[in-house]
């Protein structure tokens, strides 16, 4: 039996019990330690995006290997691991051309035919499996290639927010974008996407790193993280701005806010032959778009899901550069609260104010 905060209906979390089924052959049960909030939760949770309910939210989380089913190599009982939410199976098109991220997992979780991973306490009923995780909960049952070992000296706490923040942020820098040293970034929205990635250009050796957020504390953080330069949305001439800075456009803008103007923004900022990168989860009737004058200039509009990770190699790189001291991920970590207090983290998430919330289990 495993304490979980499930969505029964839009707009509210309610904590109950939830029983894990035994894992199959290639499935992993995992103790969860810790879990970040993420605003992608939120667009399931107030119903941007559709999703089966009841359901358990959650999918960024390190625990501990409880169990693992008669076939799984990769883990091992006691191992710590991260958990990702774009769990590959393997052997399709896009895992075998180095494009773990886009696959679509479908032999990565149970068949209708076969029973579900998670239900309600009394076996009545399944729960549905949000994004191959459902972490907000003590106990996860996922497939072996949705998880990978990391370092034992890692802090849970911290080890979460690599699994979504950290990899789709960083990932955008070092995998999608490529980011060549001395280059100009500029990354629009500092929540805990938009701060990883800062702080991965910084790795990297940008030359100008420019973070764009109406809000005030969000910018500070930002510094601290490796901003050279920083920027207020709301300003009148955001554009001029950057222009000013980066000597004519931004070889790469990173929209890490998931809204129209936003994104539209990070296509502005760009100098010629630039490419801008959206991470944000937009409102589904969203387009974004390049004008004939941004095509004759070379410019690229690319989508980064999940940063495009490698993570079992990702993974364990990150947490080598935050043992090194590289990578701050305690910046990121506004605070850490009970299961107990998950709506009120996701209310403080809505309002926007502050960086990441984590759910921490005894």
């Amino acid at each position: 039996m495993a304490k979980a905060a499930i969505l029964e209906q839009q707009g509210t979390l309610t904590i109950g019990e939830v029983e894990m089924a035994d894992p199959m052959p290639h499935e992993v049960l995992i103790d969860t330690k810790a879990c970040g909030l993420c605003h992608s939760d939120l667009h399931f949770i107030d119903g941007a995006y559709p999703h089966p309910m009841p359901c358990i939210p959650g999918h960024e989380a390190a625990g501990v290997v409880r169990a693992v089913g008669s076939e799984v190599k990769t883990v091992k009982p006691g191992d710590h691991v991260v958990t990702c939410l774009s769990a590959f199976c393997g052997h399709c098109e896009f895992c075998v051309t180095g494009r773990m991220a886009l696959c679509l997992g479908g032999d990565t979780r149970r068949k209708q035919t076969q029973p579900p991973r998670i239900t309600r306490a009394d076996g009545s009923a399944p729960v549905a499996q949000m994004l191959n995780l459902s972490a907000l909960s003590e106990q996860m049952l996922i497939h072996e290639h949705a998880c990978v070992s990391i370092d034992k000296d890692m802090p849970m706490d911290r080890a979460a927010v690599l699994g979504c923040a950290v990899t789709t942020g960083a990932g955008a820098v070092f995998n999608a974008c490529n980011v060549t040293p001395g280059e100009a970034v500029a990354i629009v929205g500092c929540g805990g996407v938009g701060l990883a990635a800062i702080n991965a250009a910084k790795i990297t050796g940008a030359g100008k790193v420019i973070a764009i957020d109406p809000l005030s504390e969000k910018r500070a953080l930002a510094e601290t993280l490796g901003a050279t330069h920083t920027i207020d949305a709301m300003a009148d001439d955001v554009v001029e701005q950057v222009m000013r800075i980066s000597g004519g456009g931004v070889h790469h803008a990173i929209e890490a806010v998931g809204r129209q103007a936003s994104a539209d923004l990070a296509v502005k900022i760009l100098r010629r032959g630039g490419t801008a990168t959206i991470l944000g989860m937009m409102p589904l009737d969203c387009k974004v778009g390049l004008g004939a004058m941004d095509l004759l200039a070379s410019k690229k509009l690319q989508g980064a899901i999940m940063g495009m990770n490698h993570f079992p190699v990702d993974l364990p790189r990150l947490v080598d550069f935050y043992m090194r001291g590289l990578l701050d991920l305690d910046t990121i970590i506004a605070e850490r609260i009970p299961l107990d207090q998950v709506n009120e983290g996701f209310d403080k998430l809505r309002g926007g104010h502050s960086a990441r919330s984590v759910v921490v289990f005894d």
